[in-house]
């Protein structure tokens, strides 16, 4: 049994709190090299005890697992400007030596039935504690802007009526998160038209010079 959650969560506290400033940190580091940057912000949160509990309770998770079992209870978001910028992120996570990827999923390009649309990484981070490393396990979801605030709302609407939506209410909710995806894409094309016009108009300037 836990006798004191706040003893156990403190390592995952921990992880949040240092993970938030390593994440925020690449975007800082392509800022200052004049680079724009795949990661528009970032938050976590450490998942509260009521939501535990009912997590434990829906999944059939003991306590005596819970720290091996619920790979979220330390969680972190990526907010990115397009959806492209989402694969350079999970790109440059892979690459890093503190995180232990343990597993990806895909739910950009292979959304759920819900239209819930979002890249999530599951990983091993080492926490220093006065008694020595302790590992535990987080969770990153990388997602933009637009996906972000389906995913909000469509959270909030779940949480209120406990996800017993009526089918209609579930198609409009689907077709929601195919808008915010067109959204996505069509923005994607704007940024692409915009560049090639600027590398044109670069192009045609060299050509005068000469």
């Amino acid at each position: 049994m836990i006798k004191n959650w706040s003893d156990f969560l403190f390592p995952y506290e921990q992880a949040v709190g240092e993970l938030k400033v390593k994440l925020r940190g690449i975007r800082k580091e392509f800022i200052q090299s004049d680079k724009r940057s795949p990661i528009e912000f970032v938050t976590g949160r450490v998942k509260p005890i009521d939501s535990i509990k009912e997590k434990m309770k829906r999944r059939y998770v003991s306590e005596d697992r819970l720290s091996q079992d619920m790979e979220d209870i330390a969680g972190l978001r990526i907010m990115c400007p397009f959806v492209d910028d989402i694969y350079v992120v999970v790109d440059i996570l892979r690459r890093r030596s503190d995180i232990n990827i343990l597993e990806e999923r895909d739910y950009v390009n292979r959304e759920k039935a819900s239209g819930y649309r979002s890249y999530h990484i599951v990983f091993e981070y080492p926490i220093e504690l006065v008694g020595g490393e302790k590992k535990i396990l987080a969770e990153i979801q990388v997602r933009t802007l637009a996906m972000n605030f389906w995913a909000t709302v469509e959270h909030s609407l779940n949480y209120k009526y406990n996800g017993e939506f009526p089918e209609e209410l579930k198609k409009r909710l689907q077709q929601s998160a195919e808008t915010a995806f067109k959204l996505d894409e069509g923005m994607s094309e704007i940024r692409d038209e915009l560049i090639e016009t600027q590398e044109d108009g670069t192009k045609n300037e060299h050509n005068r010079d000469e």
